[in-house]
């Protein structure tokens, strides 16, 4: 339980700083940027960090949501949120197959890394 209020509140600090930036500019998440973005996957915070840990249904809806533009759901994973909360890329990549979303973008390429 310690863990995701960590997580939680480092992704909000961060999104304050990434506001206090004031980017404009439409990128892959629209105009949100990922590191905004990557608020919205806090229900995933076990799940990206275990592949074990069960994954809920709030993680899945989201990821289900921001998967419809793969290049965000990468970018979010990637974004320095992620890294600063402690994502593993290769566990977080798993988790559209792990909600047995059965339009999740397999194959995609993302960094390094290739989504199941």
């Amino acid at each position: 339980m310690e863990a995701p209020l960590k997580f939680i509140g480092l992704l909000g600090l961060l999104v304050l700083l990434s506001v206090a930036g004031g980017a404009d500019a439409a990128g892959e998440c629209g105009k949100s940027s990922p590191d905004n973005e990557a608020m919205k996957l806090a229900p995933c915070a076990e799940a990206a960090q275990d592949e074990k840990a069960a994954v809920s249904d709030s993680c899945c809806l989201q990821v289900k949501r921001m998967g419809q533009k793969p290049s965000c759901l990468c970018a979010v994973m990637l974004s320095d949120t992620a890294k600063a909360s402690g994502v593993k890329i290769e566990t977080a990549i798993t988790i559209p197959k792990r909600c047995n979303i059965a339009n999740r973008p397999v194959g995609y390429k993302c960094g390094g890394y290739t989504l199941p």
